[in-house]
């Protein structure tokens, strides 16, 4: 079962993950833990890295959309806006991220098909969200260098929680 959702400052945060090789009964429990995980902090996605594991696995959930990714890749964005974005590995945080309306996505699905699809708007925000942990990044590297200078020290003190 997983335990937590890491915070800012875990290096597993900041590190590309492994693809995932074929999706297999443990990567289904995997998702399925990971949507436990996210749905108890009330998130719309989750990544695998944000709940401690280095593996290309996410889930993303939007209204009634439900989504278990493997190894997604972003092949195409249409148009974008700026919206605030919050994310649970960095609570109480919120950042204004330039994203793309719509995308095309292909991953594997939690039957190891390859699946191709569209997204658009908060769906498609959230994949993007997603895919960008999965690869290392967060939504703070999309913050003005004044509003990083002015969350320096919340962020500091959630680092500094995250010490186990």
């Amino acid at each position: 079962m997983l335990g937590r959702i890491y915070i800012i400052g875990e290096p597993i945060l900041r590190k590309k993950t492994k693809p995932v090789e074929k999706v297999t009964q443990a990567e289904r429990q995997l998702f399925d833990e990971m949507l436990k995980l996210m749905q108890k902090a009330q998130g719309v996605g989750l990544a695998a890295n944000q709940a401690g594991i280095d593996m290309q696995m996410c889930v993303v959930c939007v209204g009634e959309k439900v989504l278990k990714l493997a190894n997604p890749k972003i092949l195409k964005k249409k148009g974008f806006d700026i919206f605030e974005e919050g994310c649970l590995s960095l609570p109480g945080i919120m950042i204004k991220v330039k994203r793309a309306q719509e995308i095309v996505c292909e991953a594997l699905n939690e039957n190891n098909e390859l699946i191709q699809f569209e997204a658009q708007e908060l769906l498609a925000r959230a994949i993007q969200h997603e895919v960008d942990h999965l690869m290392g990044k967060m939504i703070i590297d999309y913050a003005p260098v004044w509003q990083k200078l002015a969350l320096k020290e919340k962020i500091k003190e959630l680092k500094n929680k995250s010490k186990p």
